[in-house]
């Protein structure tokens, strides 16, 4: 049975060797997210420390399923700064161990991290993903609309450029932009 919970700042930090398994089981399996081959531990693990002080500051949620203890999957949700955007956030990340996937791992991810947009005031989420992925078959399934391709847009792992599909989902209907007092 997997469990998702969000990493606090202090559990980030302790996670972040887990969290570079999974990078690199990812990157290895073939999954586009944004590394070429062959890549390491160290490298997954400096690029998961690298979001350390936006975990700290609130800005990046992170999340991970276990699996008796074991991380099989993870999203992040990255909340915009800009005043003018606090409606909208962005799912980066979304990953699940080859081990862990097609058993719906990924849309319960999903649907972890747009409850959290929700309640942060989010209503407008976006995200990329390369075209003709399983992952984009999640997010059409998903309720998320596609609203472009670009071609060659990013590399494979191998380093074959591919063509990468931009999504967005309207949470609640768009309401006007509020200030915060």
């Amino acid at each position: 049975m997997h469990s998702i919970e969000r990493l606090s700042a202090e559990e980030f930090d302790a996670t972040v060797k887990d969290l570079a398994d999974l990078l690199v089981d990812a990157v290895d399996s073939g999954a586009s997210v944004g590394f070429l081959a062959p890549f390491g531990h160290e490298e997954a693990a400096a690029w998961w420390r690298a979001q350390e002080p936006a975990v700290a500051g609130g800005s990046l949620l992170v999340w991970t399923s276990r699996d008796e203890g074991v991380i099989t999957g993870t999203i992040s949700l990255a909340l915009a700064r800009k005043p003018n955007a606090r409606h909208r956030a962005e799912i980066v990340k979304l990953m699940v161990h080859r081990e862990a996937r097609g058993r719906g791992l990924s849309r319960a991810l999903l649907a972890t991290a747009e409850q959290a947009a929700l309640d942060a005031g989010a209503d407008l989420l976006l995200l990329d993903t390369e075209t003709g992925s399983t992952a984009e078959h999640v997010y059409l399934t998903g309720g998320w609309t596609r609203y472009g391709i670009v071609p060659g847009y990013a590399g494979s792992p191998d380093g074959t450029l591919q063509d990468c599909s931009f999504f967005y989902k309207r949470l609640t209907a768009p309401g006007p932009l509020t200030t915060s007092a």
